[in-house]
């Protein structure tokens, strides 16, 4: 889920600061209690209502790997997790897994799975 909007987080605090009651405000901009009381909260303790930074680990692809990725799996749709994981080392200098390749191939909707059977190579019989 995203965050909401700054603008949405400014109207929610400046309507608690002229005295509507936060469980009024909650359900005016249908939003949680707790959230009412949070912004409220953070825009004491930080003066900002500016979203955090989502946590967690930063990608071991970034957008330029990734997108190498993207060309080899045009370029050479034959090659394997493992030809792959040598590519990006190669290409950019990255030490992934073939998991992280496998994972990665997965979000961006490329799968390894073959055509429906004899449709692979339909002008050979």
């Amino acid at each position: 889920m995203s965050a909401y909007s700054l603008d949405l987080r400014e109207k929610i605090v400046e309507s608690v600061k002229k005295g509507v009651p936060k469980a009024e405000t909650a359900r005016r901009f249908g939003v949680d209690r707790a959230t009412v009381k949070r912004y409220c909260k953070q825009l004491g303790e930080r003066g900002t209502l500016e979203p955090r930074k989502a946590p967690g680990k930063k990608p071991k692809l970034d957008e330029k790997a990734r997108k190498l990725l993207l060309e080899d799996v045009r370029e050479r749709p034959w090659a394997t997790h493992s030809q792959r994981v040598q590519f990006l080392l190669a290409a950019c200098g990255v030490s992934v897994s073939e998991a992280t390749v496998c994972r990665t191939l997965g979000r961006l909707s490329h799968s390894r799975k073959k055509g429906p059977k004899g449709h692979e190579n339909e002008t050979s019989s």
